[in-house]
């Protein structure tokens, strides 16, 4: 029986990606990408098919740029900004 994930490890690998991806992965990355982006959740609704914004909303758009802003924030206050030396 073939492997049904082949074809995507082909895909992703050749993307320059990877080839451990899996759909679902790619799908809540495309979602929040775009969402970074300020594609608005209506619009992604309809790339991505879902017959109202809600889904897409609660379960495929995760915010990226806030959590890595705040993670490299809380780490400036941890360690400092850099500017100092020694």
């Amino acid at each position: 029986m073939p492997d049904p994930m082949r074809g995507l490890r082909v895909i992703t690998k050749k993307a320059g990606i990877g080839d451990r991806w899996k759909v679902r992965e790619l799908r809540h990355s495309f979602v929040s990408i775009l969402s970074d982006g300020d594609v608005s959740v209506e619009r992604i609704a309809d790339l991505v098919g879902h017959s109202t914004p809600s889904t897409t909303q609660t379960v495929y758009r995760h915010q990226i740029r806030p959590v890595i802003v705040h993670g490299a924030e809380t780490m400036d206050a941890v360690f400092g900004n850099g500017d100092q030396t020694g």
